[in-house]
């Protein structure tokens, strides 16, 4: 099935291209696109699978309310808002107790924002306020039906309040994009076309599906992660129901796919965006790129409280921008060239090898 109406001739052209404006305009001359925060590590669910082991972690040294204030001052000034969204998450960024206060000023500078959230303290109130604070996007993480999603998520009751929740913001309206987020797994999958059938009534014109990563705690439960033939289900079944329907389902962003399946389960072609379109500002200050990258040390690129970002951006974040990782498995590699190493997220900086290669399961 071939939902883009592109040829492989074409996208290996298409290809080709991304890769050369990656190389010779992208890494040169980065462009900072998203900002997320990472309000807190706090959560009131316990996720199998979050990569930050959100809800474990004792905060320490965690941004005030006025840190915020000055950090939107230094972004508007050195970047204006005009082509940066700001991508607020956590933890649960709910469970700050100054939450709007910090979003009702971003709104008052002129920042596009959205969020992640799980859904389950958005009463109609809350829906309400997200709305007047200026809230133009939002992804609600719903991981299977009402049992497996209890049990993923670990809280009993979590899918029922989740589902109210997306129906507060839908009802609520005005919101340019409410999103639903499913990580796929091995104890979830074959609930796919349920899933479907049920989140395409609620009203809610996009779901993202994902799978889940060796990352956070999933590295620590190794059975739940997807085999060849589930990895082959997941897609098959995207690329099917893609634009089904009003619903249009469509993949995250991770991991180069082949050009079989490039543009057929996404909009866009693979380009990971860490440290080139996107930067991050950790719970405590500390500056990275996407916030699912390994915590380590050589990944910190500086923190908010003595570096201004401005600076921090345009004279760092070389280990994002620079092609040191055509190495192990990937040095002989013919699709290297497109996919330069795969996602930061999934990379092993032990082995300087990707944890996840499409190559082999897909094509």
């Amino acid at each position: 099935m071939n939902n883009s109406g592109l040829d492989e001739r074409t996208k290996i052209k298409h290809l080709k291209e991304l890769a050369k404006y990656r190389e010779q305009t992208l890494r040169p001359h980065p462009k900072l696109r998203s900002l997320f925060f990472e309000l807190t590590m706090n959560c009131n669910e316990r996720c199998r699978h979050c990569g930050s082991h959100c809800g474990e972690i004792v905060e320490q040294g965690t941004l005030t309310t006025e840190e915020y204030y000055r950090i939107l001052d230094q972004v508007k000034a050195d970047f204006g808002t005009d082509d940066l969204r700001l991508c607020i998450t956590g933890g649960e960024p709910l469970l700050r107790e100054d939450f709007f206060d910090i979003m009702e000023y971003a709104n008052r500078l002129g920042f596009s924002w959205g969020m992640t959230s799980n859904g389950t303290l958005i009463t109609p109130e809350v829906a309400h306020k997200l709305h007047q604070t200026g809230m133009k996007t939002i992804s609600i993480s719903v991981d299977g039906l009402a049992e497996s999603h209890d049990w993923f998520r670990q809280i009993p009751g979590s899918y029922e309040r989740t589902m109210q929740g997306i129906q507060n913001l839908l009802r609520e309206g005005g919101f340019q994009h409410v999103q639903i987020t499913s990580v796929i797994h091995h104890k979830n999958i074959q609930e796919l076309e349920e899933m479907y059938d049920i989140f395409s009534k609620t009203g809610v014109r996009s779901w993202r599906v994902i799978n889940i990563e060796p990352i956070g705690r999933a590295k620590e439960q190794p059975e739940l992660l997807l085999n060849r033939e589930e990895y082959l289900r997941m897609f098959t079944f995207i690329r099917e129901y893609r634009k089904k329907g009003r619903m249009e389902v469509c993949y995250g962003c991770s991991h180069f796919l082949g050009t079989d399946m490039e543009r057929e389960v996404r909009k866009w072609y693979f380009l990971c965006n860490a440290g080139v379109y996107t930067a991050s500002i950790m719970y405590n200050g500390n500056i990275g790129a996407c916030l699912d990258i390994e915590r380590r040390s050589e990944l910190v690129q500086g923190n908010i409280r003595t570096d201004r970002l401005k600076d921090v951006w345009e004279q760092k974040f070389r280990i994002f921008r620079e092609d040191y990782r055509k190495s192990g498995k990937c040095k002989n590699c013919k699709d290297y060239k497109f996919c330069a190493g795969d996602a930061f997220h999934t990379w092993n900086f032990d082995t300087m090898e990707p944890n996840v290669c499409m190559k082999g399961i897909l094509w």
